[in-house]
């Protein structure tokens, strides 16, 4: 890399002098920022709380706090101490800013990536900037010479550079004119005003040349860091190469003396931009293998030349010197991210920086719940335009974090999405002219900040409803009210029917049913097997799936299918006001499955008031209170208990469930294992 002026000109005439880089370039690896604790890196708002804490009162919906409104909660002014939620992260980010290592965070989007990436930024020390300049090279102008000097360097140098340009053209243009009157007085003199005026013409596009050629030597400024205040933060997320690696614009006058210089038409990528600072890539997997090797050639040298991107311009004929890039990568992506990354770039992430999880849940404490206080009151200030968050509004808020978690005991951290809630909320409030967002504006957002997704899976349900088959109370035999979950939140009570014919014991499944769901079949068939003293190989077994004009996907209906083929074996009737959900090992124990909630919220809705759930799920019960009267749960943890429960008929029921218990407490005693050995799943 250059570092001296190599332009051939005199010194500046406004007596800016240029810092001269001839010595080695300063290690910003070293530590250069102010001796301090990890904690001087963050903000100097204490991240607490100035509101008062009733200490008695902690288990309340806000952790304690004494406010009124969002009004009282001071939000910090650092981003690092913004993140909630994610500390090992926020410690983890803190330490690779102090050392200058690379990050990647591996996460589900909206838990707070990016904001921490643009909060390093706030960490680095903005006194190591520079500037980068781009010269006219007069010995190959097809590789421009590359300058580096300290920030707000650059602006003084190209102003004094266009200062002498200016200069030198004024006395050129003098010179020209004075050059011109002499020609044409000389062709009056002699009578021949036509050559005066071609021999005057011929002087004006010399001149005019020449001035071209002295513009040229004005450098281009790169990199400008004049003005920034803290260190720079690109994101080039999806960016295309000449984006992220710099490029050449293409010159369609490139010659006859038209062409505009090679230095003046370099253009930096995100790369270079970022220099001594953090260069951000979310879903790093996307971005093409060719882009990601000269990214890892760009960090591991710490300089990369900027050369046209497209090999059909006339950029590509360009190169420059290497142009520094020693900046902080931070790549982003989900848990997908790791199978198409470029295992070298990753393990120099690796071998070289930190790798990062980031949570989706975290426990519901007191603590957390004054730090979403101070999420909402953050969302409020940096939106600018929603009126504050009343108590009573702050609360649905984390009850709705609560619910989204899909845990009992948790909170979510999928923040994003959550603050979009927030932002609806404000913005209902703010339509209707009100001083606070009110907790009526926040259910009423509930409603109206549905992703399209869920909106289409609620169009469905509503037409669903309209040829609903749905019973709720009698008993039938081989009916079975299953649950599932379509969309995010949506909950569906799902009938399914089984039949048993003679044949030659096949297990016919019928529904557009996906793949898991017919694994989930087989397993059941084990069951069936297993636990009836019909021989089904003389028998076929048909189960439908009413209504599944979408497909059934997943195993949660295998303990509605049990219920439903053991019923049709053994022709007891099923109570048709209980529904269930739950996965079934071969073994008849029943296993966990998503979206309970949502699900017993459906049963509730079409008049069911008994719900089976796993008994490893009663945790994650978190229904609204107006259904806590309307139905009630039941959790299970054998196929055995599913029946007692499902099953009418007292005779029949009662042989049949001592049956099933008896070959329980056999499976049981196979089952038991040596003290110390773990407990199978």
């Amino acid at each position: 890399m250059s570092n001296e002026r190599d332009t051939g000109e005199p010194p500046y005439e406004d007596g800016v002098n240029e810092s001269s880089d001839a010595g080695p370039e300063p290690d910003v690896g070293d530590g250069s920022e102010p001796e301090s604790e990890d904690d001087a890196l963050g903000s100097d708002v204490d991240v607490g709380f100035e509101a008062e804490i009733d200490e008695e009162n902690e288990d309340d919906l806000l952790g304690g706090l004494k406010i009124d409104s969002t009004e009282d909660i001071e939000v910090p002014d650092k981003l690092v101490d913004q993140v909630i939620g994610q500390d090992h992260a926020q410690e983890v980010a803190r330490k690779a800013a102090k050392q200058r290592r690379h990050m990647l965070m591996i996460g589900s989007p909206g838990t707070g990536k990016s904001m921490l990436a643009k909060a390093m930024s706030q960490l680095l020390p903005n006194e190591d900037l520079q500037d980068v300049l781009v010269y006219h090279n007069p010995d190959d102008g097809n590789e421009p010479k590359i300058r580096t000097v300290p920030a707000g360097k650059g602006e003084q140098i190209v102003e004094a550079h266009k200062e002498e340009a200016r200069k030198r053209n004024t006395m050129r243009t003098i010179l020209m004119w004075l050059i011109i009157i002499v020609i044409l007085g000389y062709s009056l003199f002699i009578g021949n005003i036509l050559l005066g005026i071609i021999a005057a013409a011929i002087i004006y596009l010399a001149f005019k040349y020449a001035n071209r050629g002295s513009d040229a030597m004005v450098p281009n400024l790169l990199i400008n860091n004049a003005d920034n205040t803290t260190a720079p933060f690109e994101d080039v997320t999806g960016a295309h190469a000449g984006a992220l690696l710099g490029d050449v614009r293409h010159d369609p006058f490139q010659s006859g003396g038209m062409e505009t210089p090679s230095h003046d038409r370099v253009e930096a990528g995100g790369i270079h931009k970022s220099h001594r600072g953090v260069l951000f890539i979310d879903e790093i997997n996307t971005l093409d293998v060719r882009s990601q090797q000269h990214l890892m050639t760009a960090i591991q040298e710490g300089e990369f030349a900027i050369t046209g991107q497209s090999e059909r311009s006339s950029g590509a004929m360009v190169q420059t010197e290497p142009v520094p890039t020693d900046f902080i990568m931070v790549a982003a992506g989900n848990r997908d991210a790791l199978e198409n990354m470029h295992p070298a770039l990753r393990s120099r992430i690796k071998g070289y920086g930190y790798e990062v999880f980031f949570d989706d849940t975290i426990e519901d404490e007191p603590e957390m719940r004054r730090k979403y206080a101070r999420f909402i009151a953050q969302e409020v200030e940096n939106d600018g335009r929603l009126p504050h968050f009343t108590r009573e509004a702050i609360e649905e808020v984390i009850l709705e974090a609560k619910r989204r978690s899909g845990r009992k005991g948790h909170l979510t951290l999928q923040l994003r999405n959550l603050g979009g809630l927030i932002r609806v909320a404000g913005d209902l409030a703010r339509a209707e002219g009100t001083e606070y967002t009110t907790r009526d504006h926040v259910l009423a957002a509930k409603k109206r900040s549905r992703s399209i997704e869920q909106q289409l899976a609620d169009t469905f349900i509503e037409r669903y409803s309209d040829y609903d088959m749905t019973m709720n109370e009698g008993g039938v035999v081989g009916r079975v009210n299953g649950l599932a979950v379509m969309g995010d939140d949506s909950g569906i009570v799902k009938p399914i029917m089984a039949e048993v014919t003679q044949g030659h014991g096949e297990v016919i499944a019928t529904g557009k049913l996906q793949e898991i769901a017919q694994e989930s079949v087989q397993n059941v068939s084990a069951i069936i097997k297993k636990f009836t003293n019909k021989d089904i190989n003389e028998m076929d077994v048909h189960i439908q799936f009413l209504q599944s004009y979408e497909g059934v996907e997943g195993d949660s209906a295998s303990i509605s299918i049990a219920t439903a083929v053991i019923s049709a074996l053994e022709e007891i009737p099923v109570a048709q006001n209980v529904a269930m959900t739950g996965s079934l090992s071969v073994r008849g124990d029943v296993l966990p499955v998503g979206g309970v909630t949502h699900k017993i919220e459906a049963a509730a809705k079409s008049g069911i008031d008994t719900v089976i759930i796993p008994k490893s799920n009663e945790q994650d019960v978190m229904i609204e209170d107006e259904y806590k009267d309307e139905v009630e749960v039941i959790p299970v943890s054998h196929i055995s208990e599913v029946l007692d429960i499902a099953l009418v008929g007292e005779p029949e029921k009662d042989g049949l469930v001592d049956r099933l218990k008896n070959i329980t407490t056999a499976l049981d005693r196979d089952r038991q294992v040596p003290s110390g050995s773990p407990t199978p799943q």
